[in-house]
């Protein structure tokens, strides 16, 4: 970055016009009286005739530069650091059987309900800053995917890779909770909270929802839940091997009251998300919530830069002061 740090001095600027112009009305050239100057035009300038024109340039310059040089040019860089009280946040996505229902909408067409959650939830990653932020997918079992992380690019590409079933086709909440609250502990931090997304009850898995709940309030670990999908019958897309895709409606039911009482006990909050507008308002208010705070320190180091510009413009005098003292030497 360059600059100048006395950038008023180059006002001076401004009086050389005044200065030139008071210069030519002072000089009185020497006159030599002709009777006739035709023998004269036809005499080309030699290369001494433009130095000699041209010897006032050199105190213009030379002035010029010293100006600049009163303004101190500077180079140099400005060094930005961020400090941040960056918080975990474990993201545990339910990616079982239930969630093809297929009763959100992207655009003009329905999706099934994890194609929903994989854009809103990106979203959500690449708008947090300083932040750690691991990924945990259950079904009927519960797995790491990615651990805590600041490396938000490789959360998005994973969860992006994210399929149905993957983890069985049932739902095991508190294998999920479990799981997340083991990562938590991977990387230590002030605050610590835990986005539980699902769309079902809980009917797999080795730990009770509540019992795991438990353990998160003894760490004062806070745990945000959100309830997807829409009630009643929905849509699944079946393929048969002769008839080819056909749509069926079942029964999906999502366990809201053991959801509420799982952010109730950690003083997170409950969510119902019906369609996709809602689902990304639900993450936008998390992400209001749950801020991380910045401490901004910049640090500025510029070189000087005037030296050079005093070392040219003595260079120029100098040069002034030689020819005019002896090749451009004027007798008045």
């Amino acid at each position: 970055m360059f600059r100048f740090a006395s950038p008023y001095f180059l006002l001076l600027l401004l009086l050389l016009p005044l200065l030139l112009i008071y210069r030519q009305r002072r000089q009185r050239l020497p006159e030599l009286a002709l009777s006739s100057i035709t023998e004269i035009r036809t005499l080309s300038d030699g290369w001494t005739i433009w130095i000699g024109r041209l010897l006032p340039a050199l105190k213009i310059a030379a002035l010029v530069l010293i100006i600049f040089a009163l303004a101190r040019p500077q180079w140099g860089a400005r060094e930005v650091r961020l400090q941040t009280e960056g918080i975990n946040i474990v993201l545990a996505v339910d990616v079982s059987g239930s969630m093809a229902a297929l009763d959100f909408m992207a655009g003009n067409s329905f999706v099934d309900r994890l194609e929903a959650v994989k854009s809103v939830v990106s979203d959500f990653v690449s708008r947090r800053n300083g932040d750690r932020i691991g990924l945990v997918v259950f079904g009927s079992q519960a797995y790491t995917q990615i651990p805590l992380t600041r490396d938000y690019t490789s959360i998005e590409s994973i969860l992006k890779r994210v399929e149905i079933g993957a983890a069985g086709k049932e739902t095991a909440i508190g294998d999920a909770i479990g799981i997340a609250l083991k990562r938590l502990e991977d990387i230590p931090s002030k605050t610590n909270i835990i986005i539980l997304l699902t769309d079902g009850l809980s009917n797999a898995g080795e730990l009770p929802p509540l019992a795991a709940t438990e353990i998160a309030v003894k760490r004062g670990i806070k745990i945000y839940t959100v309830g997807v999908g829409t009630r009643g019958k929905v849509p699944f897309k079946v393929h048969h091997p002769v008839r080819g895709d056909r749509y069926v409606y079942r029964q999906v039911a999502v366990d809201e009251a053991t959801l509420k009482q799982i952010a109730a006990r950690t003083g997170g909050l409950y969510f119902r998300a019906k369609d996709t507008e809602t689902l990304k308002k639900i993450y936008d208010h998390i992400d209001q919530l749950e801020k991380t705070k910045v401490e901004v320190k910049s640090f500025d180091h510029y070189d000087d830069t005037y030296s050079y510009l005093l070392m040219v413009a003595l260079c120029l005098i100098g040069l002034w002061i030689l020819l005019a003292n002896t090749r451009f030497l004027r007798v008045p």
